[in-house]
């Protein structure tokens, strides 16, 4: 872990921004695309990058912003990795969230956003808050194995279920489904009866499968020698060096993912959910004249 004065926090893109506090991760994933060379680390990717004036730059940005909108964070690092225990970066940025009156979408596997959920409350009371939460495998000892240093799925549906108590509204990201792995119908039911039970509102999926380019490619296949050996073979003879690499099982599983979605009333469409992840509620959406 090392610190860094950054020089901003925030992104624009369609109307609202994206943050990042930390750049890397120590939940150990092993097919995380943030790995990829494209997103050109010069550390380290368990050498977390702080960027320890987050809150201050954050607080500068709402300040001066003439318009209300949704704040992203978590698309390239998780908010709550080991480091934000004790940082509380996440937590401090959200505190300043909330003072202005912004949306807030958070992207996580980590069950230590419960504790902020007091902050994540007041924010969707005043304006609008939506978690996040990717889950890919129901099986405990695949979870370990597949992420190895984060909370396992039945936990992160409990966190789930105690945003719904709330009132705080949840998408979950059923993504990456790895081929040979935890591409079967069993799996998926398994977790789509889980997101119906605790009322998510929406699920993205891209296809059940996964894409790998050069830097997560290499991660991912040396954990497949290590935990299943022969199968990385087996991925080459299949898909070479594609980047993106479905499921055999694609059809039949987006087929049951589609129908189930639509029996239970959940979002399965990923623009529709983009869409309203990104949507800032029209009666927060002018400023007092208080804030000019």
């Amino acid at each position: 872990m090392h610190f860094v004065d950054a020089k901003g926090i925030l992104t624009n893109s369609g109307g609202h921004c994206g943050m990042n506090i930390y750049r890397g991760c120590s939940h150990g994933c092993i097919y995380c695309d943030s790995r990829s060379k494209c997103y050109q680390f010069t550390h380290p990717f368990e050498d977390i990058e702080v960027k320890q004036n987050a809150p201050e730059l954050l607080e500068k940005a709402l300040k001066s912003k003439r318009q209300k909108c949704m704040i992203g964070t978590g698309s390239m690092s998780d908010p709550y990795m080991h480091c934000e225990k004790e940082l509380e970066l996440t937590k401090r940025c959200l505190d300043v969230i909330r003072k202005y009156e912004f949306g807030v979408t958070i992207i996580t596997k980590s069950d230590l956003i419960l504790r902020d959920i007091d902050l994540l409350d007041e924010i969707n009371q005043t304006a609008k808050c939506v978690v996040q939460m990717t889950l890919t495998t129901y099986d405990d000892d695949l979870c370990k194995i597949l992420e190895p240093n984060v909370c396992n799925t039945k936990r992160r549906i409990e966190v789930l279920e105690e945003m719904q108590k709330r009132g705080i509204p949840t998408v979950v990201w059923l993504t990456p489904i790895l081929p040979f792995i935890n591409d079967t119908e069993e799996n998926i039911s398994a977790i789509l009866q889980e997101c119906a039970r605790v009322g998510v509102k929406g699920i993205i999926d891209f296809g059940m499968g996964l894409t790998l380019r050069e830097g997560d490619r290499e991660y991912y296949y040396d954990a497949l020698d290590k935990y299943f050996p022969g199968l990385k073979e087996r991925y080459i003879k299949t898909y070479g060096n594609a980047y993106e690499l479905p499921s055999a099982n694609a059809k039949v599983l987006s087929k049951y993912f589609k129908t189930f979605c639509k029996e239970h009333g959940i979002m399965s469409k990923s623009d529709e959910c983009f869409e309203y992840l990104g949507e800032f509620p029209e009666k927060y959406s002018q400023l007092s004249i208080f804030d000019f």
